[in-house]
């Protein structure tokens, strides 16, 4: 392997250890347990150190603070290696450009450049303290793991125009209510309402329904100005607080959609399980050959799902689940149970003698906890359920003449 595949694949390990839910490596969720246990102790120091009985702990909060910023930096070190990975489409300089000014790398770098800003520049010690605070937000990364809760980021992406707009009535509303209000009240308290300013004070908190009440009318017009306000302001707010519920019900609903018209493109999936002995164990993803149009959807290893990627090493223990897109197929397979109950005409017969059409297939029959491998000479009894398949094309005949009983009470013996 040349020297430059060596280093494009270091940097490929790096962007895989550094993205945030690849766990297809030890290395990987080792990397994340790190990440997330230095982002909740920093978060922890900077606000148990703000308690007076807690002051005793200086030094431990000051070396956890240190390691954990010089964590922050090295992950920022590691993305800024790694960002050609991260926008593939762009040239060496302008991943690391698209990186360092998106939000996430503008958080990454806030996170630890304050800390280290007062070495150089030590007369904005305070204000480098309180930049710090954007740390934070790299909990937005701790967020990637639970989709349900990114359903508030697409939900507000989503509707991001209509809630600008509820936004900018609101902001205009403010302007008017506080220039308003500064005309009535402005001459009977002259030290309440001073300026404009202290009317758009007035004017938040009444419009937000906050009503702190350091600020009030006295005047007969303000206060009758203040109802209409008062008014105004449960609706405004109720806007905003409209749009969200209505997205978070569209969203809902397309990813229910979207979960229907999976099941309508005929792709089937297929789990196996990995046992001592399993010839797929110890090999690579790109090693594994499957017949056409089949693919491993993802690996299932412990609680964690794998994306398959090709250099994704099968173990023991692994769930391996495989799609197949049959669509095109003409003859689709239509799998159905039925259960063998006391009045059944089969109850009791071999399988050899059972009158099944050619056309259809016995896949397998279960008894109590028990699965068995159909055999010709299998006895069926009372309780044993049947899985058969049978093509689409043909399922008309097959079924009429599965379900072909002696009497019409023993139709209610098929699930």
């Amino acid at each position: 392997m040349s020297t430059a595949n060596k280093k494009s694949n270091i940097r490929k390990s790096i962007f895989d250890m550094v993205s945030v839910g690849v766990v297809d490596k030890p290395i990987n969720q080792f990397y994340d347990i790190v990440s997330t246990v230095a982002l909740i102790l920093n978060l922890a120091v900077a606000i148990l150190s703000t308690f007076d009985q807690y002051r005793s702990y200086k030094d431990i909060f000051i070396l956890i603070e240190s390691i954990t910023m010089a964590i922050f930096a090295i992950d920022y070190v590691l993305r800024l290696i790694s960002a050609k990975y991260a926008y593939p489409m762009e040239s060496e300089l302008g991943a690391i450009r698209s990186y360092v000014f998106s939000f996430f790398g503008l958080v990454d770098l806030l996170s630890f450049l304050p800390y280290y800003l007062p070495v150089v520049f030590p007369a904005g010690a305070v204000a480098f303290r309180m930049i710090r605070v954007v740390r934070i937000l790299r909990l937005f990364r701790v967020n990637a793991y639970y989709d349900s809760i990114n359903v508030i980021r697409d939900v507000i992406l989503a509707k991001k125009q209509q809630l600008f707009s509820s936004i900018f009535i609101i902001l205009v509303l403010m302007m008017g209510s506080s220039l308003c209000m500064y005309s009535l009240e402005h001459e009977a308290q002259p030290d309440v309402f001073e300026n404009a300013f202290s009317g758009l004070w007035w004017a938040t908190s009444t419009l937000l329904t906050v009503g702190y009440g350091d600020i009030y009318p006295i005047t007969t017009a303000g206060k009758a100005f203040g109802i209409i306000i008062a008014f105004l302001g449960v609706g405004m707010v109720a806007i905003p607080t409209g749009i969200i519920s209505a997205g978070f019900v569209e969203q809902y609903g397309k990813i229910k959609r979207v979960g229907e018209y999976a099941r309508e493109e005929d792709v089937n999936f297929i789990n196996i399980n990995l046992v001592e002995g399993d010839i797929l164990i110890g090999k690579k993803i790109s090693e594994i050959t499957l017949p056409k149009k089949s693919s491993i959807a993802f690996v299932i290893r412990g609680r964690k799902t794998v994306m398959p990627n090709e250099d994704v090493v099968l173990d023991k223990g692994d769930n391996i689940v495989i799609s197949a897109d049959d669509k095109d197929n003409e003859y689709k397979l239509q799998l159905r149970e039925i259960e063998m109950l006391a009045k059944h005409r089969w109850v009791g017969q071999m399988l050899k003698d059972i009158d099944i059409s050619r056309q259809t297939h016995v896949v397998m029959i279960k008894r109590g906890d028990n699965v068995y491998k159909p055999s010709s000479k299998f006895i069926l009894k009372e309780g044993d359920k049947i899985l058969v398949y049978s093509s689409i094309k043909n399922m008309k005949d097959d079924y009429g003449e599965l379900y072909n009983y002696e009497s019409d009470e023993n139709h209610n013996d098929v699930e």
